[in-house]
């Protein structure tokens, strides 16, 4: 994978980030999800090289990246991601830079997009809505399909103990239940190292920790504030697989949320790059080449 990229570490405030980088052109930044890392872009990103320079940070904590060992939830929340990746970028040389974020990253990537609008030209989510609007619209069935939110959310150090007991197995299951074979190989390999540490496992926890606490106050204050998202974006989402419990209406959602967003359902399931990674790959040039 990503025979083309570099790999370099970048040092933040109180993490250091591992990333990939490779291509020519406008700078885009690429945000994994859930229980991922970087490697997920794996078919994406080498479409996009020819028009863009990619950069593919691990977020703190996940990964190879490494974050605060001791950490308080703030630490892990999508403020302190998001302040991240403005530093890396910063280091790279970047002062404005596009942005597409799947799942966690996705929500990475709209704090960062609030919080610091004057960085961000253009913005795509994949398969998520606001921290916030996924809070309170949490029913019975949302919560049977997204049930490590609440077990992952316990006081520490109970997942982090149930979850080290057998990492390959938790990781396995949570990709499995899209079907393990829609994952290269070589990502695969990598989700499953990188989850064999108890950093990272004490880390993936905190992030969904500040999601049940900080994250959905930020969300709520910008909401109360009139704060809406200031670049185009982009929402795309999958269309198969579990919907039980799903909004319908995931455009609508965000257009409350942003002042200028368009979106569109692809066949596929939750882990679109992996899934359907040549539609992506499509979705993201054309919209970021301003089309």
């Amino acid at each position: 994978m990503f025979e083309e990229f570099e790999q370099e570490y970048i040092e933040t405030d109180s993490a250091d980030i591992a990333l990939r980088r490779g291509g020519n052109g406008p700078p885009l930044v690429l945000l994994h999800g859930y229980p991922e890392t970087g490697a997920m872009w794996n078919e994406v990103a080498p479409q996009l090289t020819d028009q863009f320079s990619v950069v593919i940070p691990d977020l703190r904590g996940y990964g190879r990246s490494n974050g605060p060992v001791s950490p308080s939830t703030a630490d892990y929340s999508n403020r302190a991601m998001a302040e991240d990746v403005v530093t890396v970028m910063s280091e790279l040389g970047y002062d404005r830079f596009q942005m597409a974020g799947h799942d966690r990253g996705g929500r990475v990537a709209y704090r960062l997009a609030l919080d610091h609008p004057n960085h961000v030209e253009r913005l795509v989510t994949l398969d998520m809505i606001p921290t916030l609007e996924s809070v309170e619209r949490m029913t019975c069935e949302a919560a049977l399909v997204r049930f490590h939110w609440f077990f992952m959310a316990q006081p520490h150090p109970f997942p982090e103990t149930l979850i080290g007991t057998d990492p390959e197995y938790y990781i396995e299951y949570m990709l499995g239940r899209s079907g393990l074979d829609i994952f290269a190989d070589e990502a695969l390999n990598e989700y499953r190292e990188c989850f064999d540490d108890d950093d990272v496992i004490r880390a993936t926890c905190e992030d969904y920790r500040a999601g049940f606490s900080i994250d959905p106050e930020h969300d709520r204050a910008d909401r109360e504030a009139g704060n809406q998202i200031e670049c185009p974006m982009l929402a795309l989402w999958g269309e198969t697989g579990s919907r039980k419990g799903r909004p319908t209406d995931i455009l609508g959602i965000w257009e409350s949320w942003a002042k200028d967003v368009r979106g569109h359902p692809l066949d596929c399931g939750h882990y679109l790059p992996e899934e359907v990674p040549d539609d992506v790959a499509r979705d993201l040039r054309s919209f970021f080449q301003g089309r």
